[in-house]
């Protein structure tokens, strides 16, 4: 198997805020631009076949990635389990789409604008357009990113403080697990085994395994100004309104 589905990337290796990269990011600033302009347009209309087709496409892409890493030889227990933060948003993307479950959106909407969104800005990818492994990468994490938008500002979906508790929850009952699975398969999923070989945030949160807690608070702060942005505000703009004067 060679050309763009090879797996060489010598004829197309990815190189970060390139055209190709600028591109991406362009696209997922005009989508998220127009959820936000366009929502009111959008909640009178039916997206239902839309939500499930998103659903398919996602599932049958990624499991054609994992298919090309077997048919290349490089699938490996040790890194190609679905268990990376991103991976995890995919999966609980796939859910939200076919099941509208509010806990489902609660959970993503962090992992996904703090995990997806900084992966889009700095990629760790090998491969550039028009390979396979790019429109994989770009068009997972694109909507990774863009289905919780949708369900925030077109069907109103709104996360609380207790989304907050709910992710902590969430992280730490995941934690123990993927550690487990890194020990059995020498692996380093979520980075929970050692720090990552190249220069890293982590860097500066201290030495394994304290940089975990370290980047475990960072993410739950991250996650309050999250909630910050995107919580419900008419209960605040109704007291308001109460004390107004009357013409």
């Amino acid at each position: 198997m060679s050309g763009i589905f090879g797996r060489s990337y010598q004829n197309y290796d990815f190189e970060m805020f390139s055209i190709s990269h600028l591109v991406m990011i362009a696209i997922l600033l005009l989508v998220s631009t127009c959820l936000f302009l366009f929502r009111t347009k959008m909640k009178d209309m039916h997206w239902r076949r839309t939500e499930i087709g998103v659903a398919i496409s996602l599932i049958i892409i990624e499991v054609s990635y994992h298919l090309w890493m077997i048919l290349t030889g490089s699938w490996n227990v040790s890194h190609a389990i679905p268990l990376e933060l991103c991976s995890i948003s995919l999966i609980l993307t796939v859910i939200l789409l076919l099941t509208k479950k509010k806990i489902i959106y609660e959970i993503l909407l962090f992992t996904a604008l703090l995990g997806a969104t900084q992966a889009f800005i700095t990629p760790s990818l090998n491969y550039d357009f028009p390979h396979f492994r790019f429109f994989h990468f770009f068009y997972t994490h694109l909507m990774e990113i863009s289905v919780p938008l949708y369900f925030t500002w077109v069907k109103g979906y709104r996360p609380t403080i207790w989304s907050v508790f709910k992710l902590f929850i969430f992280l730490n009952v995941l934690m123990p697990i993927i550690m487990l699975i890194n020990s059995l398969v020498d692996g380093n999923y979520m980075f929970l085994s050692h720090k990552p070989d190249t220069a890293s945030l982590m860097d500066v949160l201290g030495p394994y395994p304290w940089y975990i807690f370290s980047l475990e608070g960072l993410l739950i702060g991250l996650s309050l100004i999250v909630w910050l942005i995107f919580r419900e505000k008419t209960a605040r703009k109704t007291k308001v309104a109460r004390h107004l004067p009357i013409q």
